[in-house]
Order: C-alpha cells, then structure tokens, then sequence
C-alpha cells in the first residue's frame, strides 16, 4: 500500500527533484470518484513539509521559532482526472528565489507517467514572534532567511542525498 509519503530521487525531464508518492483514496475524492481539488493542495503542502525534514530542516521547528512560510500565491494547471485507487508521484522542485518569494514547481503524475496537473506555489518566510518594538503590526516579512533555512533551501535545490551541513 502507497498511501504513506516516500521521498525519492528522479531522473529526466519530468522526473527531478522530490517525490511524493501516494494513491488515492476514497476521502480524496468527490462522488464521482475524480480526486477533489483541495486534495492536489494537501499534497503540494505535504510534499513541500516531507521534502524540508528530508534535507534536515523541521517544518515543526521553524513553527516553534515563530516563522512560517504562508503560500502568496497559487497556481494549478489540470490536465488529467486523477481518480479513485490510482498511484500518483507528485515531483517537485525547489526554483531559484525571486525576490522575497521561494517558488517551486510541481508535477503530478499519474500511472504511465501521464502529467495530470502542473503547479507552481510561491511562497514568503514570516516571522510572526510578538515583540513590543515592532508596535501593532505584529508579523514581518523576512527579506533574508535564516541560516539554516537558507542551508536546507540550497539543499533542496541541488535535489535528494543532500542534507544541510
């Protein structure tokens, strides 16, 4: 059985950076059995948190510091209806930083290697600890990222085997 995340390497075009695999399950779909939308978004999350403790990095411990890294902005492309029982590899990719923003990429396969939707999710680090010298706005946008942030993003970058030294 599939459905607990596995982390991998790729190899080719479609197939580089990190693996997420899963299958679909009843709870993932509508009626009709086509997997529901907010399901590709669980998965994009869960691929993006299982990818940063793969090079060393806790999503849990950068929470417990107070920083967080909120989606600004979400993009989907559906292509293929990803359907009950089947086996998907959603692959994702670390893209250089634009700006304050930390893009990947992502690919959702479907069994044969059929690209059943695209996405692109950037996201933005926060820092939300209170501190009375920052007044009434609370939570501040980190232009830098913390050392061993950084450390775990250039991992993920340069792909699976890496971990942050």
């Amino acid at each position: 059985m599939q459905s607990s995340p596995r982390l991998s390497a790729g190899a080719g075009d479609r197939r580089r950076g990190w693996c997420l695999r899963r299958r679909v399950l009843p709870q993932h779909t509508d009626h009709a059995g086509v997997m529901w939308h907010g399901t590709y978004l669980a998965w994009l999350e869960e691929a993006r948190v299982e990818a940063l403790a793969a090079v060393g990095l806790a999503y849990s411990d950068l929470s417990a510091r107070g920083l967080e890294l909120p989606v600004v902005s979400l993009a989907i492309d559906y292509r293929q209806a990803l359907l009950h029982g089947d086996a998907v590899e959603l692959w994702s990719e670390v893209l250089p930083r634009q700006g304050v923003k930390l893009p990947w990429r992502s690919v959702f396969l479907a069994p044969g290697g059929v690209v059943a939707a695209e996405a692109q999710v950037d996201l933005v680090l926060v820092d939300l600890v209170v501190r009375p010298e920052r007044g009434p706005q609370q939570r501040r946008l980190l232009r830098r990222l913390p050392d061993d942030l950084q450390r775990a993003v250039d991992a993920l970058a340069i792909g699976p085997g890496t971990t942050m030294a």
